[in-house]
């Protein structure tokens, strides 16, 4: 008689293989629909203001890639010595399971220029904390005819503000 009880799946996710190694980044980007939207962050611990972000930069093309930076690059960013709070792999995997990206990496640098060459945006977005000409990539992909969006918060959240108040609490 076979065992009519449900078991787990040992399978990884769908969304895991969202994920792409920098080395394997601009050979998967081949299959990626254009016009292509590139954003970068830590995206340490994931709220509202990083969603609703993202999905605008979502709208802007028929792609969206996000690099996140690797957790010794947060670190060198300065947030503060118990940053990243959570590790790069949970990081990507959150990021991946969100509906409006299409692809996720990341970057060991101190900036993501490298991945933005890699990829060759035709849009590069950050959020409206970012004027036009300090992103990153900016002259870039202005140069080969790309756009550089900085896109205004709805919502006026951020991780050290998260992170500040649990430590109050």
């Amino acid at each position: 008689m076979a065992d009519s009880t449900a078991r787990a799946s040992t399978r990884l996710p769908a969304f895991e293989s969202k994920i792409i190694a920098p080395g394997e980044f601009a050979y998967r980007l081949v299959a990626v629909p254009r016009p292509l939207v590139f954003s970068n962050g830590c995206f340490d611990i994931l709220h509202r203001g990083h969603v609703t972000l993202l999905a605008q930069a979502r709208a802007c093309g028929a792609a969206l890639v996000v690099a996140l930076n690797s957790d010794a690059s947060v670190k060198r960013l300065g947030k503060g010595d118990d940053r990243p709070v959570n590790a790069l792999a949970d990081r990507l995997a959150i990021i991946a399971a969100l509906e409006a990206v299409t692809l996720v990496t990341w970057f060991d640098e101190d900036t993501p220029l490298q991945r933005i060459l890699d990829c060759r945006p035709d849009v590069l977005v950050k959020g409206g904390d970012w004027p036009v000409d300090k992103i990153v990539g900016n002259g870039e992909v202005a140069g080969w005819g790309g756009r550089v969006l900085s896109i205004p918060f709805i919502h006026q959240t951020s991780t050290s503000t998260l992170l500040d108040k649990i430590r109050r609490l």
